[in-house]
């Protein structure tokens, strides 16, 4: 009898750790994010600046609670104007554990985008366009320490994306847009020719010095 009782922790313990190794990684897998959901580049502005400085980017985080970065950081100065990404209303619009938060859902998705810490200029319901300003940036302080920024964040459902997903190449490449020749429509006169030549003028140039060479 005392044999077996000075046997019986050790025999727990290794019982324990036996079902522990089944499951764990069961758990593991309960506690990692959802992948993300595909994110439409439906963006046509930045928040802050014409191509602000990332000063820290988008780093997912490994477990839903885990650490990580849910958003990117964008260099602005304190009172710049910070606007819409792209159309929607008004989600939310007020102080966040003591700084301004504006949340916009995004018009025809289930995609909510955040700013902060922003001085709101909407209020919630609110319709907003692309690039109408939503508030100001607020004062340097606790996220990005001696410096100014916005922390821009994106919401799918209740998972977190990268909001820099929102821009389309040619705007979150910085290139200006470029309006391209459509097939089969005809371009304004004086469009892509040179300068005082209209389209056909050369044609008819062609035609005058055609007999004098002759």
């Amino acid at each position: 009898m005392r044999r077996t009782m000075r046997w019986l922790p050790l025999l727990l313990t290794v019982t324990w750790a036996w079902v522990w190794s089944w499951t764990w990684p069961a758990a593991r897998a309960d506690d990692a994010p959802p992948p993300p959901a595909a994110v439409p580049a439906v963006g046509r502005a930045w928040p802050v600046g014409a191509r602000p400085p990332v000063l820290r980017g988008w780093e997912p985080p490994v477990t839903v609670y885990g650490p990580g970065h849910r958003g990117v950081d964008l260099g602005a100065a304190p009172g710049a104007e910070v606007r819409a990404v792209a159309a929607g209303r008004v989600f939310f619009a007020g102080p966040v554990g003591g700084r301004g938060v504006v949340s916009v859902l995004l018009a025809g998705t289930d995609l909510r985008t955040t700013y902060e810490p922003v001085t709101p200029r909407v209020e919630k319901g609110q319709e907003v366009t692309a690039g109408q300003v939503v508030g100001t940036v607020g004062p340097a302080g606790r996220h990005c320490g001696a410096s100014a920024c916005v922390h821009w964040g994106l919401l799918s459902g209740d998972v977190y994306v990268n909001p820099l997903l929102l821009l389309p190449p040619w705007l979150l490449n910085g290139g200006p847009a470029r309006l391209l020749p459509v097939l089969g429509v005809p371009m304004p006169e004086g469009r892509g020719l040179p300068e005082g030549q209209e389209q056909g003028q050369g044609q008819e140039q062609g035609q005058e010095q055609g007999p004098g060479q002759g």
